[in-house]
This record gives structure tokens, C-alpha cells and sequence, in this order.
């Protein structure tokens, strides 16, 4: 079962082309809005350890800013080499005006 760590406010994470990094435990996550839903992955691109917090945002998919991986920010699955696996997801909650992680 996971334990909710709040990470921030509403409006910290709201219209950005970006995701922004929150760290949870020493656990860098990358955590994205979209179409008012919000959305956390490993921060660490499985193919040569980009930022995924820091590259593009296009729809549901980020761009690794490294080397081009894309990844759907919803599931964590890969949809663009070179990555050869997605990463981790970790739910996401929302309590009054903020933004709650959950980690096992």
C-alpha cells in the first residue's frame, strides 16, 4: 500500500511544457500535469540516466533530453528508442490545493 508524501501545490505543477523534479525519500520523480490530470515516473531515463524532469512534454509524452527517448508519462512505457523499457509510474493524489506522491 503507498504512502502519500505531499511534493508541492497545485499551482507549482499547472501549464508547464515540462515536468518538474520532486524528490521523495532521496527518489528523484519527475511529476507532470496534463489536461488538469497529474502524472509521476522515475526522473531517471533507463537508457543513459536523463533528467526525464527536465525534457520536453508533448500530449502525454515526454522527451529524454539527452538522447531522444519518449516515454507516455500515464503508463511509464516507452514509445521511442533509444530506451529499450519504461520506467516506474508512483500514483498521484490530489488533497485540497496539493499535490500528494505515493511511494511503498
Amino acid at each position: 500500500m503507498s504512502r502519500f508524501v505531499r511534493v508541492g501545490t497545485r499551482a507549482e505543477f499547472e501549464a508547464s511544457d515540462t515536468g518538474k523534479l520532486v524528490e521523495v525519500e532521496g527518489r528523484r520523480i519527475a511529476l507532470f500535469c496534463v489536461d488538469g490530470g497529474y502524472y509521476a515516473i522515475d526522473d531517471v531515463c533507463p537508457h543513459r540516466g536523463g533528467p526525464l524532469s527536465e525534457g520536453s512534454l508533448a500530449g502525454d509524452e515526454v522527451t529524454c533530453p539527452f538522447h531522444g527517448a519518449q516515454f507516455n508519462v500515464k503508463t511509464g512505457a516507452v514509445t521511442a528508442a533509444p530506451a529499450q523499457h519504461g520506467v516506474k509510474t508512483f500514483p498521484v493524489r490530489v488533497t485540497g490545493d496539493d499535490v500528494e506522491v505515493g511511494i511503498e
